[in-house]
């Protein structure tokens, strides 16, 4: 057990550890539109999307792809974790919104 404490320790002081290390990308929706609609990561790097709907209802961020679902209410800001992705493109939806809150991600 005494062997654990010094490995813990590296771990919490790993400049890894830190959720406030990540990129952040900001994604905002309103009138059902993503603003922007693409956004570009770095490939193999955990990132933080800061989502904000800034419309006059509710809006949505999903992705199945991703596994990811955030519904907001009007005037509200929340945030998602993703781990690291392959290179490629993945696609984000808003289920309120259909014909216009579509959008991707890009790793690269």
């Amino acid at each position: 057990m005494r062997f654990l404490l010094p490995l813990l320790a590296v771990l919490c002081l790993s400049p890894g550890a830190h959720a406030d290390d990540m990129p952040t990308y900001l994604l905002r929706i309103r009138d059902g539109r993503f603003s922007p609609e693409s956004v570009e990561v770095v490939a193999g790097q955990r990132f933080r999307l800061t989502v904000s709907n800034d419309g006059p209802g509710a809006s949505e961020f999903e992705s199945l792809e991703l596994r990811k679902e955030l519904v907001l209410a009007p005037g509200v800001t929340r945030s998602l974790v993703f781990a690291p992705m392959k290179p490629g493109s993945y696609r984000f939806f808003d289920d309120f919104h259909p014909q216009t809150g579509q959008g991707r991600i890009v790793a690269h």
